[in-house]
């Protein structure tokens, strides 16, 4: 009973108002809202030349490590996994299109992860959040939202490249289309219906109905340990150093940190752990659980581990304390055992998801002034310049750039923090050297 009582007095149960039952029900809802992500991220890593199941199996491990770091340690009612749109950038962006290997680009997330924590201990990533507008946090969530749902709308045969148009409507008539279009219309309806693990149970349904009906070569496997081995401990440091390397480090690196403060914010928020983002409790040991989890997560074999919004699932469920995301770490720690039994799942099962998640990144377009131009503009250019270009990093510079100078032209130079001009200039600078190399 009095270990009980010091667990309870650290988590601080009684100033939060919370106990046992509620928050272990918060974790676990917080599981079932985000556990999509054990069959998405290996789907997406897959196509970058990564064995499937060792994907979910990092998935599982790297997803159950930061949980129970945030949780033990930053003592947030928040959890984590590979981020969806940096996993997307990993494989589509770094490895198809610049040509890298996926052991290199792991040693581009561990070197970003590394960078995380460092600057976090020097205190400079606390300055940098201060100093960012916190429209362009919500411009950046929304940026990779729409273009997660690219990806999920040509994963799944809705759209199709064209030599015209760039785009066009893809064959709707295509059996693997029409799959993907009712699991994007049962993952719609479920979620109406308020079913907490609407992406997950779509997916499975999803692809029992593809195995059904021919369309998936269903081949379930044996969980092995050699499987956890495949990626584990494979990321090339020596080729990351070589491939020029900052670039993809900065993206990493910077996406990383706008994500979880962005969850940070909007999950603390509804929880009422806090009023102001500049007044944020813990901070650091925040922003730390995330770099550490990272840096682990490269480790084991996946793409960048960030905070996910899903946990405010579990925060509407009334979870308060660090116990909801240790249980969700838990719970991530005992998928470890059950996923890889479950084989891959089709791109016409993973693409609605994609698209479900796109479209719930959308709500952060409330947070946006519109009626302001500087902000409007801003944030605008960051969000469609992320899926036009197909390139985070060209979004951030977009936006960051245009923010900064636009309020500088207004005689607002004084309204900007002095880390703004230090990121526009880098990226002007970044656009000088991508025109050389042009």
């Amino acid at each position: 009973m009095q270990l009980r009582q010091r667990i309870e007095r650290y988590f601080e149960f009684e100033a939060l108002g919370t106990n046992w039952r509620t928050e272990i029900l918060a974790g676990a809802t917080t599981f079932m809202t985000m556990a999509y992500i054990i069959f998405v991220n290996p789907s997406i890593l897959h196509e970058a030349g990564m064995p499937f199941a060792a994907v979910v199996a990092a998935t599982c491990l790297s997803s159950a490590a930061g949980s129970l770091l945030m949780g033990a340690f930053a003592r947030y009612p928040i959890a984590l996994a590979p981020g969806m749109g940096l996993n997307a950038y990993f494989t589509y962006v770094v490895v198809k299109q610049m040509g890298v290997s996926w052991q290199a680009a792991l040693g581009a997330v561990f070197l970003s992860g590394l960078a995380f924590a460092a600057l976090t201990l020097a205190g400079v990533i606390r300055k940098v959040v201060a100093s960012i507008p916190t429209e362009l946090y919500a411009a950046i969530a929304a940026g990779i939202g729409l273009f997660i749902a690219l990806i999920g709308f040509r994963n799944a045969g809705i759209i199709a490249a064209s030599p015209t148009t760039a785009v066009t409507l893809g064959n709707l008539r295509q059996p693997e289309t029409l799959l993907a279009l009712g699991g994007l219309l049962l993952m719609a309806a479920l979620m109406a219906r308020g079913v907490r693990a609407a992406m997950l149970l779509g997916i499975l349904i999803t692809t029992a109905v593809g195995v059904l009906l021919g369309l998936v070569e269903w081949r379930p496997q044996a969980y092995r340990m050699a499987d956890i081995t495949a990626t584990s401990f494979r990321l090339d440091l020596p080729s990351t150093f070589h491939l020029g390397f900052v670039e993809i480090v900065f993206v990493f690196f910077f996406v990383d940190v706008f994500d979880n403060v962005g969850t940070l914010v909007a999950v603390g928020k509804k929880a009422g752990l806090f009023h102001q983002a500049q007044e944020i409790p813990r901070i650091d040991r925040i922003l730390l659980s995330d770099a550490v989890a990272s840096t682990l997560g490269s480790l084991a074999g996946t793409s960048t581990v960030v905070s996910y919004i899903e946990s405010a699932a579990g925060v509407v469920a009334g979870g308060r304390s660090g116990v909801t995301a240790i249980v969700a770490g838990l719970l991530f720690l005992a998928a470890l055992f059950v996923a890889p039994l479950l084989g891959a799942i089709p791109a016409a099962a993973t693409a609605p998801a994609l698209i479900v998640v796109g479209c719930l990144m959308m709500s952060h377009l409330a947070e946006i002034d519109w009626s302001e131009p500087v902000v409007a503009v801003s944030a605008f250019l960051t969000m469609t310049a992320i899926p036009l270009t197909f390139s985070i990093a060209n979004g951030l510079a977009f936006g960051f750039t245009a923010y900064t100078l636009l309020r500088l032209l207004r005689g607002e130079w004084q309204k900007v923090s002095w880390l703004m001009y230090v990121l526009a200039a880098l990226f002007l600078a970044r656009f000088w050297y991508l025109g050389e190399g042009g």
